[in-house]
């Protein structure tokens, strides 16, 4: 039978809030239930009542009820557009977080979820940061973004002072950002450059960008690089890519310039008539923001990597790509 649990807060716990212990310890446990556990009084803090954002400190000793005993109150499920759909904002931000300190959040963003917003927009990421504002009243700020149908690696900046920061590495391109992407056929050569300019046109569906010319209105250049790692066949490729410069679509325009676009993408999947889309594979756009590596506003590096999404994983799967072949 499960029981109640006294556990110490450790040194390195320091300053944490609550909610964010229990994500560390107990991972499978929602926000909701948590709330319902802290506001019943099931959990404490040396004894007495405590919220969420309460921070822990070393020596104190935490009330644990069961939590693990009742598997329905777990949601353990992968984060997608549909299993977020009726989360709270801070019970979302809290499963993406992969990585904090005092300076910096980073996430892992679910596909399907903006980072800005927009037209027909109605939850993104600026708006759900709302819930995590401090004591101070400092909501945490956006540095950098990626699209709405990429997933991966989001950098946050918990102050003013690590935006600043953070800003002007993205900005001066002192970043290392590593993409992964299963792209139609296989590229040749299989470790390549492409260098291009591209314009952003208006279109029905949204903004679109397109290869121009040096001189073209509103052209800017764009620099990537690619590798393959492993391919199936000559039909399909998992490439790493790593954009040198920072444009809209910038991957997914250059893929599709090579020929080589990636799947599931609804703006640049090309394909002739006879081609058709693998079984098993979802339409969802197969590019992940997989790993950064930045300076940190203190000193050092940030170097974070986040998980494959889960139709990724299955794409993974069925292909027969392995992780563990590149590494990290």
């Amino acid at each position: 039978m499960a029981t109640v649990e006294q556990k110490r807060v450790e040194a390195d716990e320091a300053g944490l809030r609550l909610d964010r212990w229990f994500k560390l310890h107990y991972p499978g446990l929602g926000f909701g239930h948590l709330q319902k556990l802290l506001r019943s009084g099931q959990i404490r803090v040396d004894g007495g009542r405590a919220k969420s954002d309460t921070r822990v400190e070393p020596g104190q000793m935490i009330r644990v009820p069961p939590v693990g005993s009742d598997a329905k109150s777990l949601d353990t499920r992968p984060l997608t557009a549909n299993t977020m759909k009726h989360r709270e904002d801070a019970d979302v931000l809290s499963k993406m977080l992969i990585y904090e300190d005092d300076k910096v959040f980073v996430f892992n963003k679910p596909a399907g979820l903006a980072v800005q917003g927009g037209s027909g927009i109605v939850r993104h990421m600026d708006q759900m940061l709302e819930a995590w504002r401090n004591k101070k009243g400092e909501k945490p700020r956006l540095v950098h973004r990626i699209d709405r149908d990429t997933t991966g690696i989001l950098v946050v900046a918990r102050t003013r002072g690590a935006a600043i920061s953070l800003t002007k590495a993205f900005r001066e391109r002192d970043t290392q950002k590593h993409y992964w992407a299963i792209v139609k056929g296989v590229p040749v050569p299989h470790d390549g450059r492409i260098s291009t300019y591209l314009v952003k046109e208006q279109t029905p569906d949204g903004d679109r960008m397109r290869v121009g010319k040096h001189g073209d209105d509103g052209a800017d250049h764009a620099l990537s690089h690619y590798r393959v790692i492993d391919q199936l066949a000559q039909n399909f490729a998992w490439l790493e890519m790593q954009p040198h410069t920072g444009r809209t679509h910038q991957l997914r325009v250059h893929a599709a310039h090579i020929g080589h676009p990636i799947l599931g993408d609804p703006k640049y999947f090309e394909h002739d008539t006879n081609w058709e889309f693998p079984g098993g594979v979802q339409k969802r756009l197969h590019l992940h923001a997989r790993r950064i590596v930045i300076p940190h506003p203190s000193g050092g590096v940030i170097d974070q990597v986040a998980p494959l999404p889960p139709h990724m994983v299955q794409t993974f799967n069925l292909f027969g790509f392995d992780e563990a072949q590149l590494g990290d």
